[in-house]
């Protein structure tokens, strides 16, 4: 018994490292380009693809953003983003319930980038599968909608613990639903003291601007001045 469960740590070991592995080529690739990656993590139908259509809105006509869109099947919401005219590819993992770093390799590969500074992940709809697996991003962003509920950062603690943005969504919607802003961003805050958050509604607009302004001082912070 001992033996099995020596050779089952041992294989763990392993496969993550060979996670770690990958992500930091998928790091090294992106940072040799000067490209800046996001990785959108949410459970389904928060939003996360209708943000996507409000940042490109901002780069529109610049041809610097690249999408991977990742879900189980169909390239639904890779057709929704082809409509803005950006470089973009659909990941389909089937039964998997997030995006696997060889994945994104392999795809990354496949692509043009040799204009993009920006790239945007938006992985498998969950809050608990993408939470272990790094992309080899600059920053993580976890959304969270306010028809969802506020317990969520606490009992999904570790999503929260390695995002770097909390974007609460569909803020627009408070008025109907029971959602305390202010418990969300107490456990969000305990989970991870460094965690800007930002509400925000894409049907109003509220919220959106700043967001969005964030993202491109991340962008720019990252990389090298003249």
């Amino acid at each position: 018994m001992e033996t099995t469960d020596k050779m089952r740590v041992d294989v763990e070991r392993s496969i993550q490292q060979s996670v770690e592995d990958i992500s930091e080529t998928i790091r090294a690739l992106l940072a040799e380009r000067g490209i800046f990656a996001l990785n959108l993590i949410s459970s389904p139908g928060s939003g996360k693809t209708t943000l996507i259509e409000a940042l490109l809105s901002r780069y529109e006509g610049k041809g610097t953003v690249a999408v991977i869109e990742g879900d189980l099947e169909t390239e639904i919401d890779a057709d929704r983003i082809r409509k803005h005219g950006v470089n973009v590819l659909q990941i389909n993992t089937r039964s998997g319930c997030h995006i696997q770093p060889i994945q994104l390799l392999n795809a990354l590969r496949r692509m043009d980038l040799s204009d993009t500074r920006l790239l945007i992940v938006e992985n498998v709809g969950n809050l608990v599968c993408p939470a272990e697996v790094p992309l080899g991003e600059d920053k993580r962003i976890v959304l969270l909608s306010v028809t969802e509920g506020d317990e969520k950062p606490l009992k999904y603690p570790l999503i929260f613990q390695t995002s770097d943005v909390l974007i609460i969504t569909k803020t627009d919607l408070l008025p109907y639903v029971k959602f305390d802003m202010d418990r969300v961003r107490r456990a969000a805050r305990i989970a991870n003291p460094r965690i800007e958050i930002f509400e925000l509604s894409a049907v109003t607009g509220e919220g959106v601007p700043a967001f969005l302004d964030r993202i491109e001082s991340f962008g720019d912070a990252k990389r090298p001045r003249p």
